[in-house]
């Protein structure tokens, strides 16, 4: 299994000048070069990671053009993730394939850019589901895992503790982001985070997922509920997918948990110990977004995304999140937390009421 690319360098390399300034000349000669002839309409995408435009054509259609993000992945890891999209596709999963270009790759490459050309589809993203709509969701995501586990990954990393959690503190304190009067704290909550995380995924399957499997990755179209943006798909359990489409601690979030894992039993298995990682998986998204700012901290988009990212305020509400979140994490054995060797009962600390916006800071 490959380590993930070494994405963390700030230096503007020729390349990274080039894809912070894409100019629409750029993209229209791009989608030439894929055979197709662009009607001069070019409208960016919401999209923080990579460059990603709407591109109308002279026959009236609309095609998408992706322009990944330099030193992130490299071609065979971007080329896997069209093998797992095109393996969904061949089981009749509904998703996005990106076409051909004139030799017949789905991946071409402009100034050390790679790049791929996709259909365009519209669709609406979901704001609340009806049980009916969740459980058809669940199938999907049952669907997806199937699939995932036909076949290993061989380039892409495998989620885990260190590299949601050690990989980005690590670079979050070599690179002096944390105040020195936080350090201690937020070094203590990730690795007690990755302790607990390892402790309780020891004998958890992984498989290809999604990844990424919120719900702006999701969106109802023509034919109905699809999945895109397969970017951060990767070895993982299957729970990595599932929490972050319930993501919510609120007083309806156990019951629609019961109705999504009841629909996605009825194609795949899935073990309720596994939902012992949630808490800690929470956590480490925190720490791994927050070092993904971090590290993309000189892309221009990137500041005036995020204007509070860094100050004396935002670390203290980071640190004090990850400590909080210390609370939740449960022993395989009962329904106790740990914190070093002082158990305390989970119902004596009172849960607040958590929303996307917490925790998935790429949704407006």
């Amino acid at each position: 299994m490959q380590t993930e690319p070494d994405d963390s360098s700030n230096d503007l390399t020729d390349t990274s000048e080039y894809f912070f300034r894409l100019t629409p000349d750029v993209v229209m000669d791009t989608v030439e070069e894929a055979g197709l002839y662009p009607s001069g309409h070019c409208r960016a995408l919401n999209s923080l990671e990579n460059r990603v435009f709407d591109i109308g054509l002279d026959d009236g259609s609309h095609i998408v053009a992706k322009f990944y993000r330099p030193g992130r992945w490299n071609e065979k890891q971007i080329l896997e993730e069209h093998k797992f999209l095109m393996d969904l596709r061949e089981n009749e999963v509904p998703v996005l394939f990106p076409l051909a270009f004139p030799n017949g790759s789905t991946l071409s490459q402009t100034k050390g850019i790679y790049n791929a050309i996709w259909p365009f589809s519209g669709g609406r993203e979901p704001a609340e589901f009806s049980d009916t709509e969740l459980e058809i969701v669940a199938r999907l995501v049952a669907r997806i895992h199937n699939t995932g586990a036909g076949s290993i990954s061989s380039e892409r990393p495998v989620l885990s503790a260190e590299r949601l959690g050690l990989m980005p503190y690590q670079y979050l304190t070599d690179n002096q982001f944390i105040p020195p009067e936080l350090t201690n704290r937020f070094e203590y909550a990730v690795k007690k985070t990755v302790e607990v995380y390892n402790q309780l995924s020891e004998d958890v399957p992984t498989h290809r997922i999604h990844g990424d499997c919120h719900l702006g990755n999701l969106l109802f179209g023509t034919h109905g509920w699809y999945f895109l943006d397969f970017d951060d798909f990767s070895e993982g359990p299957a729970v990595q997918d599932i929490w972050l489409i319930i993501s919510e601690r609120d007083d309806d979030s156990a019951r629609r948990l019961n109705v999504f894992l009841d629909a996605y039993r009825t194609f795949r298995d899935f073990d309720d110990r596994w939902l012992n990682l949630v808490e800690p998986l929470r956590a480490l998204r925190y720490v791994h977004y927050t070092a993904w700012i971090a590290r993309r901290w000189k892309d221009p988009s990137f500041p005036a995304a995020f204007p509070h990212f860094g100050d004396n305020e935002y670390w203290i509400k980071e640190v004090q999140d990850l400590e909080e979140q210390l609370t939740h994490y449960a022993k395989p054995s009962n329904s106790q937390v740990i914190i070093d060797n002082n158990p305390l009962q989970k119902d004596e600390t009172p849960e607040e009421e958590l929303t996307n916006k917490d925790f998935f800071w790429d949704m407006e």
